[in-house]
């Protein structure tokens, strides 16, 4: 049905993201799966780089966090197939912010409402957007995301 979903909205699903540095894309613990950060990579390259409300303007950074929330899906898929999520718990997102740069919450509603279209109602999750000074690689916007799923 997620997969249906998917082609309906015509997103499809990335290739897992390789890690950049020494950790795994994603993990299961009991019902859950944490997924590593995921940056705006698209074929091998960052969508984007810079800081928000510098370099980056925020429908370009809105538009990485949807790609990172495609990353992050696509990480899980991997690990546990994306039939098994019953609901998306929780996304954390950082922006890499200019100095005054407030929008934050904006720039996430990219991951948070692609989570939304796809799940519905079981993609309603708690969140956080933080701004911070510098992402990896240069990268304007970083999305983890916490999912329940099947035992």
């Amino acid at each position: 049905m997620i997969r249906e979903r998917l082609a309906e909205l015509g997103l499809t699903l990335p290739p897992v993201v390789p890690p950049v540095a020494s950790y795994v894309p994603a993990v299961r613990s009991g019902n859950h799966v944490f997924t590593s950060g995921q940056l705006p990579i698209v074929d091998g390259a960052l969508h984007a780089t810079g800081k928000v409300g510098a370099e980056v303007d925020p429908e370009v950074a809105t538009e990485a966090a949807r790609l990172c929330a495609l990353n992050a899906l696509a990480a899980i898929d991997a690990l546990v197939g994306l039939e098994s999520i019953t609901r998306v718990v929780k996304v954390v997102g950082f922006v890499a912010s200019a100095p005054g740069f407030t929008g934050q919450p904006g720039v996430i509603n990219g991951a948070s409402h692609v989570l939304g279209d796809v799940f519905g109602d079981a993609g309603v999750h708690a969140r956080s957007a933080v701004g911070v000074a510098e992402l990896p690689l240069g990268a304007p916007v970083e999305v983890e995301l916490i999912v329940e799923v099947r035992t």
